[in-house]
């Protein structure tokens, strides 16, 4: 009533304009899709939730009930963050996975405060070898080794990367594909923090390699992916894509493109409640001897409290779940990069409640490595030394 008795013509105008905004403002995002990329998948199946090996080399697996195609199920590996140990964290994608056909493979390469970043890659290798060689005969978890994809969250991107460059002589099957999401925790140096890369040169020219990262804390991870892309230089540049996920406050919740985005608290896949069933050739570990480097940091305690209590939103739907689908599926087919990038569906994030569309996915094919130098200590057959490594 005050405002239709009492407004003159700016009040009137700035109402108009508080009218226009509202609703804006108020737009809900867009929802998951019921099935497709990205999508719920089937809500009616049952999700086994078990660990395989032993102790110091177990994996959490996750699959649906029931006996596993012929051929085996597809295999997603998700190696998580530095301290975010507990797959309930990634568990609102481990769900998305399972629901769609995947067999989930989450192996405990890190006891927190207990375990080095420089033994993370050995770890995740023993655990992921034990857990295959368990299934490899199992009628509901057989795991199909031509469709194996590695997805890494922060310190496991490069997790990830090692892995794949170590696949062949560590007899692991190699990955179709490696997405990385918010790569980080490499280390600078021999004796630094974080994982160290090994040769990534050895990752096979096969593999498709896509690297994503948001645009909120994005200095860092894109340094790292971009590194990370380039060190893999045996892998075609039509089988890299460079990704950027960016933040929309165009409506209500914003969409915000943060380290810890790409996690998704479920706490029906507690790994607490998971045990680990009991194993004659278990032996007692060998003395604990701690270093610095065990610990979490304050930013890093920080980060994982954030992971361990993010939701799942649009932009895990959409720049997250459906991008790795799309890329599994163009993966384990044999093709490139190529038709991703040209798929207008790829980096389309659909539109808020309104019509808005939502910010759309950055997509590009990174630049080619330049050719190394020839240097006289090259041709004499001497190895030049490595530059020293980028954070």
């Amino acid at each position: 009533m005050f405002l239709k008795d009492h407004r003159g013509p700016l009040a009137a105008g700035l109402f108009g304009l508080l009218v226009s905004v509202l609703p804006a403002a108020a737009a809900a995002p867009p929802a998951q899709p019921n099935d497709g990329p990205g999508g719920v998948g089937d809500r009616k199946l049952t999700i086994v939730k078990r660990a395989v090996g032993r102790t110091g080399a177990s994996t959490y697996v996750f699959h649906a009930a029931g006996a596993a195609p012929a051929e085996g199920r597809p295999v997603a590996v998700l190696l998580h963050g530095w301290g975010a140990t507990n797959p309930q964290s990634y568990g609102a994608w481990i769900d998305h996975l399972t629901r769609n056909g995947c067999l989930v493979l989450f192996p405990r390469f890190q006891d927190v405060n207990r375990t080095r970043p420089v033994d993370a890659v050995a770890n995740a290798e023993g655990a992921l070898k034990t857990a295959f060689e368990a299934l490899a005969a199992d009628a509901e978890g057989k795991p199909d080794l031509g469709k194996v994809a590695l997805i890494g969250h922060l310190a496991g991107v490069p997790l990830a990367m090692d892995i794949a460059a170590d696949a062949k002589a560590q007899d692991l099957p190699v990955p179709k594909l490696v997405f990385g999401v918010m790569p980080g925790g490499i280390a600078s140096g021999p004796k630094s923090r974080g994982i160290v890369l090994g040769d990534l040169a050895k990752i096979a020219p096969q593999t498709l390699l896509i690297a994503l990262i948001g645009d909120r804390d994005a200095r860092a991870a894109d340094l790292a992916a971009r590194r990370l892309l380039r060190e893999a230089s045996a892998v075609p540049t039509e089988r890299k894509l460079f990704m950027r996920a960016l933040s929309d406050d165009h409506g209500f919740p914003a969409l915000t493109a943060t380290l810890a985005a790409p996690a998704g608290l479920d706490a029906a896949f507690d790994g607490a409640a998971i045990k680990l069933p009991a194993d004659p050739k278990d032996t007692k570990p060998p003395p604990f001897k701690w270093s610095a480097d065990m610990s979490l940091s304050g930013e890093q305690q920080t980060l994982v409290a954030q992971i361990n209590n993010a939701r799942a939103d649009t932009l895990d739907y959409l720049a997250f779940w459906k991008t790795f689908d799309l890329a599994a599926t163009a993966a384990f087919a044999g093709q490139d990069a190529t038709g991703l990038k040209t798929n207008p569906r790829f980096g389309d994030m659909e539109r808020w409640a309104d019509g808005w569309p939502v910010k759309r996915l950055f997509v590009e094919t990174p630049r080619a490595s330049p050719p190394a130098a020839v240097t006289p200590a090259a041709t004499a057959g001497t190895v030049p030394a490595k530059p020293a490594a980028r954070r």
